[in-house]
C-alpha cells in the first residue's frame, strides 16, 4: 500500500510539474513568434515595467533605465544575452533554449530590481 501512495504523490508532482513546464513554453515559443512577426514594437506590451527597466540596467550597465523601452527585438536580444547568446553576425536570431535561459536570469535580476525600487520609495517617503 505505500508503493501505491508514493506513486500516486510522484505522478501528481510530475502532473504540476509538466503543467508548469507547459506555461513557461508557451510564453517562450509566444515570444519567440512574437519578435520574429513584430520586431518594432516596444517591449513593454511582453514585458512588465520593472522587467524591461532591469533589463536595461543590467545589459547596459548604467545606474537608470531609459526613459522610453526598447523594441522587442532590442529586448529579447538582451535577454538572450543573459542566456549566452554572442549576437555575432552568422549567429542569426536567438533561439528558445538561449531565450528560456535569459529568461530566468531575468526573472532574478527583475524580482530584485522590483524589491530594491519598493524599498527606495519607503527609505525615501519615512
Amino acid at each position: 500500500m505505500e508503493l501505491k501512495n508514493s506513486f500516486l504523490v510522484t505522478a501528481r508532482r510530475i502532473e504540476m510539474a509538466l503543467a508548469t513546464y507547459s506555461i513557461v513554453a508557451w510564453r517562450l515559443l509566444w515570444l519567440t513568434y512574437e519578435v520574429r512577426m513584430n520586431p518594432n514594437q516596444p517591449c513593454d506590451t511582453v514585458l512588465e515595467s520593472h522587467e524591461w527597466q532591469s533589463l536595461c540596467v543590467t545589459i547596459n550597465k548604467t545606474p537608470h533605465p531609459p526613459q522610453t523601452p526598447p523594441s522587442l527585438r532590442e529586448a529579447v536580444r538582451m535577454i538572450a544575452t543573459l542566456g549566452g547568446f554572442l549576437g555575432r553576425i552568422a549567429d542569426g536570431e536567438p533561439g528558445v533554449k538561449t531565450i528560456w535561459r535569459g529568461m530566468r536570469r531575468l526573472h532574478d535580476i527583475a524580482a530584485t530590481w522590483k524589491l530594491l525600487a519598493s524599498n527606495s520609495q519607503n527609505f525615501l517617503c519615512c
